[in-house]
């Protein structure tokens, strides 16, 4: 008995109930391990090439390439991205957040593989071509697909496998950061859309065993050099409040900037790939900062090496460029970019608030600082996120209040003018899907429909003789499964059937029953496999205009039935917790 409650379709069946603690917080670290290594791995296919071909073996060292390598590499690079992306199905070509949400809203989760292989090559490409380009976005999707290809692989049931999408997302960024609680945040906040205690428990496992795994591995290295900073005085926080707005308006510029290249752009895939590389190389050779990630360069402006018209210019194009560059489907990640804009701006405010207070005020890099979070948390709509990680970033405390400040602010400014959501969301919107969740179906997809199904059933064909109903009456099952044993027609109450004998006692007791003529209420049956969740459940019995379902396995043998009011009563009993 022990031996089977170990075994693996014990483990599935546990984790078709909401409360299957104990199995998730083992697949969330073992999501965690996966995709640590898997993002070790995109590190170094970037690392690796640029130290051996950037000036210095700085991976980062952009600026110091010859004019005509600056203009050249990324065009070059985005004609080879826009080969690899034409030559796979088009399917397969869709990459990034937006590929994750779409998966998560429409396929429960369940993530190609080969998908995850063209977002490791072309999230590679990018950034060692020098596009304006964060490694987030293809981490997140690899981090996602780590998790859902582990649950797919396993056969684990789908409730659980969005769960493992969110703790692949969760382990992605903060692997890529080392920043796990903003990866737990982002990935409840900005991918499954939903906060639980259930769901936060085997997130933050993932992420912290990410963060863990990663640090052992390759060391606790820095992404951001970021000075001891501190707001100075309280008179500054109405500076504040203004830097939030503005950043807010410059997150509905990037925002709309996006939107406006994915509807009016539309060109083929290759044209417009390559189009993206030719803008981001001319831009380059003006401003080889916004080539490649760009840590460097803000760890720059967080010191306060850049003035002030070199900043203008930094986010001016650093902002259109990426919006584009996004709008036009090239892979990129959009992280490192909002991060970038909003300290050039940031330090463009602090400069010029510098310039006309009368008193001693916060440094440059402070509103550096502040101007990250801001312009992370509106154009992703992930305040708490956004705090989280300027928190784990800075390493630094006390720039939580003033932080908050900005960070609601900016965030409130673009939401105001732009309710369309994060700016996945908005691409997802205009590429015809629709991301938004009602409460109902968020429920429904927590459990499985095995959690529900009732086992006190027998199948038979629709002929019966009157002995073999008896027997079966005096079995105690409540339902009647008529039909073929693979494909059973209907559901017969087996309180019909026992009226019907009771009608026909004695010598008018027929020798044989047709169980799909007797007097009674039967109800049709349709097919749902037991990997399905109970929101997938309801939909097949709304599509198909029934009211019960019979739970299969792969070789279609009926394993459970499912009724409707199973359903509504599991989504009244959570709704009501």
């Amino acid at each position: 008995m022990w031996m089977d409650s170990l075994s693996l379709n014990h483990f599935r069946k546990r984790l078709a109930h909401v409360e299957a603690l104990p199995q998730l917080v083992i697949l969330g670290l073992l999501c965690g391990l996966f995709t640590s290594l898997i993002i070790i791995a995109f590190r170094y296919a970037i690392t690796l090439p640029l130290e051996h071909t950037l000036p210095d073996g700085d991976p980062e060292n952009f600026e110091q390439l010859a004019s005509h390598w600056r203009l050249l590499l990324p065009i070059g690079g985005a004609m080879v991205i826009a080969t690899l992306l034409s030559m796979v199905n088009y399917e397969h070509a869709r990459v990034g957040v937006p590929h994750v949400l779409e998966r998560l809203g429409y396929h429960q989760g369940q993530l190609p593989l080969m998908n995850a292989v063209v977002q490791f090559v072309a999230g590679t490409l990018t950034i060692v071509s020098g596009q304006s380009a964060g490694r987030e976005g293809p981490a997140v999707h690899m981090g996602a697909a780590s998790g859902s290809l582990m649950g797919q692989w396993l056969k684990l049931p789908n409730n659980s496998i969005r769960m493992l999408v969110g703790c692949g997302t969760a382990a992605a960024i903060s692997a890529s950061f080392d920043t796990p609680m903003a990866g737990v945040i982002f990935a409840m906040e900005v991918v499954m859309m939903e906060y639980s205690v259930i769901g936060f428990i085997p997130v933050t496992i993932a992420s912290v065993t990410a963060a863990l795994v990663m640090q052992l591995l390759i060391g606790n290295e820095t992404v951001l050099h970021v000075p001891t900073l501190d707001l100075v005085t309280l008179s500054e926080i109405p500076f504040v409040l203004l830097l939030g707005i503005i950043l807010g308006l410059l997150s509905l510029l990037f925002n709309r900037t996006v939107l406006f290249t994915v509807k009016q752009i539309r060109l083929p895939l290759f044209a417009r790939i390559t189009l993206a590389g030719i803008i981001t190389g001319v831009v380059a050779l003006l401003y080889p900062q916004i080539m490649g990630l760009g840590y460097d360069s803000v760890s720059s402006i967080l010191e306060g090496s850049y003035g002030l018209q070199l900043l203008i210019g930094l986010v001016i194009a650093k902002l259109f460029v990426t919006a584009i560059a996004v709008g036009l489907g090239m892979p990129i990640g959009l992280i490192g970019p909002t991060l970038f804009v909003g300290a050039a701006a940031g330090a463009c405010l602090g400069i010029l608030g510098s310039m006309f207070a009368h008193i001693p005020v916060s440094e440059i890099g402070f509103y550096a600082m502040l101007g990250m979070g801001a312009m992370m948390a509106a154009v992703l709509q992930a305040p708490l996120a956004a705090l989280i990680a300027v928190l784990e970033l800075t390493n630094n405390s006390n720039v939580i209040f003033p932080a908050m400040v900005a960070i609601v602010t900016a965030s409130l400014t673009c939401r105001h003018f732009f309710p369309d959501g994060s700016v996945f969301q908005a691409v997802l919107v205009a590429r015809g899907l629709d991301w938004r969740r009602a409460p109902m179906d968020q429920i429904l997809e927590r459990a499985s429909v095995t959690s529900e199904m009732r086992e006190n059933y027998c199948q038979h064909p629709a002929e019966i003789s009157s002995y073999d109903a008896l027997t079966i009456l005096e079995n105690n099952v409540d339902w009647i499964m008529v039909g073929d044993p693979h494909r059973p027609q209907q559901l017969l109450s087996c309180a019909d059937l026992k009226l019907f004998l009771d009608q026909h006692n004695g010598n008018q007791k027929p020798e044989q029953i047709n169980l799909l003529a007797i007097p009674g209420v039967r109800k049709d049956l349709a097919a749902v496999h037991l990997n399905a969740t109970l929101k997938e459940a309801l939909q097949v019995l709304d599509n198909n205009n029934i009211d019960a379902a019979y739970i299969t396995d792969q070789s279609n043998t009926p394993l459970g039935i499912l009724m409707r009011e199973d359903i509504m009563r599991f989504f009244t009993e959570r709704h009501e917790l």
